[in-house]
C-alpha cells in the first residue's frame, strides 16, 4: 500500500502476521499478510474507531456554546465510519413525482438530506496507557473539531486527504471521543456546489466518516514523510524523508528497495538532530518500466532502529519507475508516444453517495473502463482516495487529478487560495508517490486570476516533476482556453484558435465526411492536447434501472419520467426509445473517436463519459449506467473496435454512393501499443446477409508508434443495382483488432412506380386527391410543418440543463416496415439520415389519435416526452396518405438519399396492401401543416 502522509502528523502501522489455509484440495500452504494502516506502523496495532456513535445534530450551531462536548449527546446513534445518509437521519424529501419539474429531474434525490454541523460521541477503553497517539479520519466533509474527555485536540479541514488528530497521553481505561463535523461549505470552492468535491448532484454533501477510522498508537521517532522519486535514467530512486527525532540517542535509518518480496537494495543511514530531513540516492539496476502494458511496481521501507535493532518508526510506500515526455507536442510515457483514452470520474456512486474507500470498489470500476479499451481516467474536480490510486498502479491506468476546484473567481479570495494551496500539498504528501498519478489539473473550466493559477502550477512544478500539470482543464475565460497556459505541460480544450477539436461543435452543421480530423485546429501546439469532455449525447433513460436504487438517493427524476410517458400512452416505447437513441449515441462517440485518432497531433481525449452523470439535469450521456453497468447498447469487444492501443482506421468521402460511383478509401493503423511490429491489412465488404462482395489485403509495413498508412480500397459499385447497406471491415491478420464501418449503396437510375400515387407539396391538392379516395405522399414544406426543427444530432448533455436547444434524441424506425424495403436502414438514426434529419421539420402529432404509429419515429427529450414523427401513415376522408416532413422533394439529383427514400415511400404508398389502420380528419391534419 502507499504511503499516505497524514498531513505532516505522525503515523506509524503494525505488522501483523495471520496464517491463511488453501482449501482449493491443493498442499495447505501458509502464507503471510502484512496489514498496513495506510503507511503508519507502531508495535501497537491500531485501534478501531469503527462501530456505534451517538449523534447529535446542531442545526443552529449552539453546541460549542453549550459546551456539548463536555455531556451526553443523547440517545440517537449510528454507525461510523459511515454517514447521516446511510443511517437514515435528515430531512426527507417533499417533491411530487406526477409532475416534470426542473427540482425534480436536475439530478438524484437524497432520501434525508442534512447540511450543517453534527456531533458524534464515542466512549473506548484502552488497556494500557498511550504515550501518544494518532486519531486518523480518512475522508471527511468538510471541517472536523475534536476533543477527547473534554479536552481540545484540534482542528482539520480537507476534501481530498485524511484529517489527522494528535491525542497526547491517553491513560489505560475509558475515554469519550466527540466529533464536531461541519459539512457546510467553508469556501468558495465551486459555482452552485458543481465541483464534485461537494456537491449534491454526484456525490452527495454528506455528513460522517468514511473509509479508515482509527487511533494509532506512536513511538518516540516518527517519520513524517517519505517521498519516492524514481530517476529512469540513472536507474536509480530518491527517498526524501522528514524524520522527527526527539532523543539523541544512537540510532539508524534503513532503508530498502523490494521487487516483490524481494530486497535488491538496502541503504543504512545514522540519525544526528532531533529533527531531520533525509535526502538520499539509491542505484539500482535493470529496472522496469511501469506502463499500462508493464504495470510494474517496487516498494521501499524505511524504518528506524536503535542500537539493540529495536524497531522506533516505520514507513513504507509502493512506487513505479516511468517518465512522461514531450517531443514535437506528442505526449510520450518511457520514450514511446502514449495516447489517452479516457472518461471521467465524477464521483457518482448512487448507492452510497460517496467514492468507494475499498479496493474492491475501485476494481469494478477501473476494470469496466479497462474493459472498454480505455487507459485513462480524469478525477473532474475532486481527488480519489487511496484505494483508487492503489487499484490504478496495479492495473496500468493513467489518472488525471484535480484540486476541489470549479470556479469563475479562481485567486480573487485570499483564505479560498490558501485552502486550494494546502490542499495541493496534501494530495502530493498522501498521493504523489503513486506511479498513476500522471497528470494534475487545477480543475474544471476556471476562470479568474490565471496568473496566480500559474505561479502555483510552477511552484508545484519545482517541488514534485514526477507528473505533468495543466493550469485549467479547458477554460471559457476570453483569451485563455483556445491556446496552452505558460505553464502547461499539456493542455486540454474543445477547440483552439483554429477550430474545434471535438465532433460535438461540427456533426450537426457539416456534411458527414470520414476523411475529416482536426489536424488544421492542432497545427503549432508546443505541448500535447488532450480533448475535451468528448461527447455528451444524451441517451434516453433506462427506466428499468429505477429497481436499482436500494441506497441512499432516489430516482424521483426516473420516476417523473416513467409516470409522464405512462400518462401520454409512451411507456410501452421507452426500452426501444433508450436502445435507439443509446446505438445513435454510440455511432457518434465511434466518430469523435476516430477522429481524434486520425489527428496526429492529438495525444487523447476525455470522453464525457462512458457512464450516465445523473446530475446536472439528469444527463444521461453514458455507454454505461451511473452503476458502471451495461446498458446493452454495445459490447466492449465492439467498442474495443475502436478504442484499444492498436486501432485499424478507413478514411473515406461520405456515406451514401450510387452505384455508378466507386467507393474510395485509405486505409491507417494507429499504433499505440506495447512495441512497434511488422504486420499488415485485410479488409472485406459484406452485405445485410453476410454475403462476401470484395476483399483485399495490404503489403505488410512496420507499424511504428502513432498513425501508419496501409493502403487503399478502389471498387466500382456498378454490379449493385438494388439499394444495400454494405459493412466495410478492416483486420489485423492473428490478432483481436479489427474495426467495421457502414456505406449505402443505392442504384442510379430508379424503376418506374406507381403512376396512381399522388406526390405533392401542396396541401390543398393533396385534400382534394384525398377526398376523392387517390392515394398521397404528402411533403409540405417545413415552413408549412408546425413542429420543431429537425436536427441529426441528439440533445446535448441534457434537456433539462440545456433547455433551448431543439432537444430530440434521434429516430425509432421498423427496418422491417415496407416502407424500407428499397431504403435499407437500422432500427435508429445512422449516418444515410443525416441529410434528411438536417432538412426536416419534427411534426408534433399528440393531437392525433392514439392509433397512429409513425413509420419514422423522432424520439422526444425525456423533458417533453411529446409524440413527435418524421413520417405517418393515415386514412383522411375517402382516401390514404402518406405525410413526410423530411425534405423528398428538392436537389433530388445531388441528394441520393431523399431520392431513395422518396422512392421507397412511393413504392410502398402504391401497393395493393397499403391500408393504414387510423383515419384523422382535415381538422387534424390542419394542426400538423399549415
Amino acid at each position: 500500500m502507499n504511503n499516505v502522509n497524514l498531513n505532516g502528523k505522525r503515523r506509524y502501522f503494525q505488522k501483523a502476521t495471520i496464517k491463511v489455509k488453501n482449501d482449493m484440495k491443493k498442499n495447505v500452504l501458509s502464507i503471510l499478510i502484512s496489514f498496513f494502516c495506510l503507511g503508519a506502523f507502531a508495535q501497537n496495532s491500531p485501534i478501531s474507531l469503527k462501530g456505534k456513535w451517538t449523534v447529535k445534530l446542531d442545526s443552529l450551531n449552539v453546541g460549542s456554546k453549550e459546551n456539548w462536548q463536555n455531556s451526553s449527546l443523547g440517545n440517537q446513534s449510528m454507525m461510523l465510519p459511515g454517514t447521516l445518509d446511510n443511517a437514515g437521519i435528515g430531512k426527507a424529501p417533499n417533491l411530487d413525482t406526477t409532475i416534470m419539474t426542473t427540482d425534480i429531474l436536475e439530478m438524484l434525490t437524497r432520501k434525508h438530506r442534512y447540511v450543517g454541523i453534527a456531533w458524534y460521541q464515542r466512549e473506548i477503553k484502552l488497556p494500557k496507557d498511550i504515550e501518544n497517539a494518532q486519531m486518523f479520519l480518512e475522508r471527511v466533509i468538510w471541517k472536523t473539531d475534536c476533543w477527547i474527555d473534554g479536552k481540545y485536540i484540534g482542528s482539520q479541514e480537507s476534501l481530498i486527504a485524511p484529517q489527522t488528530f494528535q491525542t497526547g497521553h491517553l491513560k489505560a481505561g475509558k475515554h469519550t471521543i466527540v466529533l464536531k463535523i461541519d459539512n457546510t461549505k467553508q469556501h468558495d470552492i465551486s459555482i452552485r456546489n458543481l465541483a464534485h468535491s461537494y456537491t449534491d448532484g454526484t456525490q452527495v454533501i454528506w455528513n460522517g466518516v468514511i473509509g479508515k477510522m482509527e487511533l494509532i498508537p506512536e513511538k518516540d521517532v516518527h517519520i513524517d514523510d517519505l517521498q519516492v522519486f524514481p530517476d529512469v535514467i540513472k536507474q536509480a530512486v530518491s527517498c526524501n524523508l522528514n524524520i522527527d527525532n526527539p532523543s539523541t540517542q544512537k540510532k539508524n535509518l534503513i532503508i530498502k528497495i523490494w521487487d516483490g518480496r524481494k530486497v535488491i537494495a538496502t541503504r543504512t543511514l545514522a540519525l544526528r538532530g532531533k529533527t531531520q530531513e533525509v535526502k538520499t540516492l539509491i542505484q539500482l539496476k535493470n529496472v522496469q518500466l511501469w506502463s499500462e502494458f508493464n504495470p510494474k511496481l517496487y516498494k521501499v521501507t524505511a524504518q528506524v532502529e536503535d542500537a539493540k535493532r529495536n524497531i522506533l518508526g516505520r514507513r513504507e510506500s509502493t512506487f513505479g519507475f516511468r517518465i512522461l515526455g514531450n517531443k514535437n507536442a506528442h505526449l510520450q510515457l518511457n520514450g514511446k508516444r502514449v495516447f489517452l483514452r479516457g472518461t471521467l470520474d465524477c464521483d457518482i456512486y448512487p448507492l452510497e453517495g460517496h467514492p468507494p474507500m475499498e479496493k474492491s470498489g475501485w476494481i469494478k470500476v477501473f476494470n469496466a473502463a479497462k474493459s472498454y479499451g480505455l487507459n485513462h481516467i480524469r478525477f473532474h474536480s475532486w481527488c480519489p482516495p487511496e484505494a483508487a490510486f492503489a487499484v490504478a498502479d496495479s492495473l496500468g491506468l493513467y489518472l488525471q487529478v484535480e484540486l476541489p476546484l470549479w470556479s469563475l473567481t479562481v485567486g480573487k479570495d485570499k483564505a479560498t487560495s490558501a485552502f486550494l494551496e494546502a490542499e495541493a500539498q496534501k494530495i502530493i504528501s498522501n498521493y504523489g508517490n503513486h506511479p498513476s498519478f500522471l497528470f494534475w489539473s487545477m480543475g474544471n473550466e476556471l476562470e479568474g486570476d490565471f496568473t496566480w493559477l500559474n505561479n502555483l502550477v510552477d511552484k508545484l512544478k519545482k517541488q514534485d516533476d514526477r507528473r505533468f500539470y495543466t493550469v485549467t482543464t479547458f477554460s471559457f475565460q476570453k483569451d485563455h482556453g483556445k491556446s496552452p497556459e505558460p505553464a502547461d505541460d499539456y493542455y486540454v480544450t474543445q477547440y483552439t484558435k483554429q477550430g474545434w477539436v471535438r465532433g460535438q461543435g461540427v456533426f450537426n452543421a457539416e456534411v458527414p465526411n470520414f476523411n475529416k480530423d482536426y489536424r488544421k485546429s492542432v497545427d503549432s501546439l508546443s505541448v500535447p492536447l488532450i480533448t475535451h469532455e468528448v461527447g455528451q449525447y444524451s441517451v434516453f433513460p433506462d427506466l428499468q434501472e429505477i429497481k436499482k436504487y436500494t441506497g441512499i438517493l432516489a430516482p424521483l427524476n426516473f420516476k417523473a419520467i416513467r409516470y409522464d410517458m405512462k400518462k401520454k400512452n409512451l411507456l410501452a416505447l421507452a426500452d426501444s426509445f433508450k436502445l435507439a437513441s443509446g446505438k445513435f449515441a454510440v455511432l457518434l462517440y465511434k466518430e469523435e473517436i476516430e477522429r481524434a485518432v486520425k489527428t496526429n497531433n492529438i495525444s487523447g481525449f476525455q470522453l464525457l463519459d462512458l457512464h450516465d452523470f445523473p446530475g446536472q439535469g439528469t444527463a444521461l450521456v453514458g455507454i454505461l449506467n451511473a452503476f458502471w453497468e451495461s446498458k446493452g447498447l454495445i459490447k466492449p469487444a465492439s467498442f474495443r473496435e475502436f478504442c484499444a492501443p492498436v486501432i485499424p482506421l478507413l478514411r473515406f468521402e461520405k456515406a451514401g454512393y450510387a452505384n455508378d460511383e466507386d467507393f474510395k478509401a485509405s486505409i491507417q493503423i494507429s499504433n499505440f501499443s506495447a512495441k512497434e511490429f511488422i504486420s499488415n491489412a485485410v479488409w472485406e465488404i459484406r452485405d445485410e446477409q453476410r454475403k462476401l462482395l470484395f476483399s483485399g489485403k495490404a503489403t505488410p509495413i512496420k507499424l511504428k508508434f502513432g498513425l501508419n498508412d496501409i493502403g487503399e480500397i478502389n471498387i466500382p459499385l456498378n454490379k449493385i443495382d438494388v439499394a444495400k447497406k454494405l459493412t466495410v471491415t478492416i483486420k489485423i491478420p492473428n490478432s483481436t483488432y479489427q474495426n467495421t464501418w457502414n456505406i449505402w449503396v443505392y442504384p442510379k437510375k430508379l424503376a418506374p412506380v406507381n403512376n396512381n400515387v399522388l406526390f405533392t407539396s401542396s396541401k390543398s391538392e393533396a385534400l382534394k386527391a384525398l377526398a376523392a379516395g387517390k392515394t398521397v405522399l404528402l411533403n409540405p414544406d417545413t415552413a408549412q410543418i408546425n413542429g420543431v426543427a429537425g436536427r441529426f444530432t441528439s440533445v446535448f448533455w441534457s434537456p433539462v440543463h440545456f433547455p433551448d436547444q431543439p432537444g430530440t434524441m434521434g429516430l425509432l424506425c421498423n427496418p422491417k416496415h415496407p416502407a424500407f424495403s428499397s431504403f435499407p436502414t437500422e432500427f435508429y438514426s445512422d449516418w444515410q439520415w443525416w441529410d434528411l434529419a438536417t432538412r426536416s421539420k419534427t411534426m408534433i402529432i399528440d393531437s392525433l389519435p392514439e392509433g397512429v404509429h409513425p413509420i419514422v419515429r423522432v424520439i422526444d427529450n425525456f423533458f417533453k416526452n411529446r409524440k413527435m414523427a418524421d413520417v405517418i401513415e393515415v386514412k383522411v376522408g375517402n382516401g390514404k396518405l402518406i405525410l413526410c416532413s423530411m425534405d423528398i422533394t428538392h436537389d433530388l439529383d445531388d441528394r441520393i438519399e431523399a431520392r431513395q427514400l422518396k422512392y421507397s415511400l412511393l413504392k410502398y404508398a402504391g401497393r395493393q396492401s397499403f391500408d393504414p389502420e387510423t383515419k384523422i380528419t382535415e381538422d387534424d391534419l390542419a394542426k400538423i401543416v399549415k
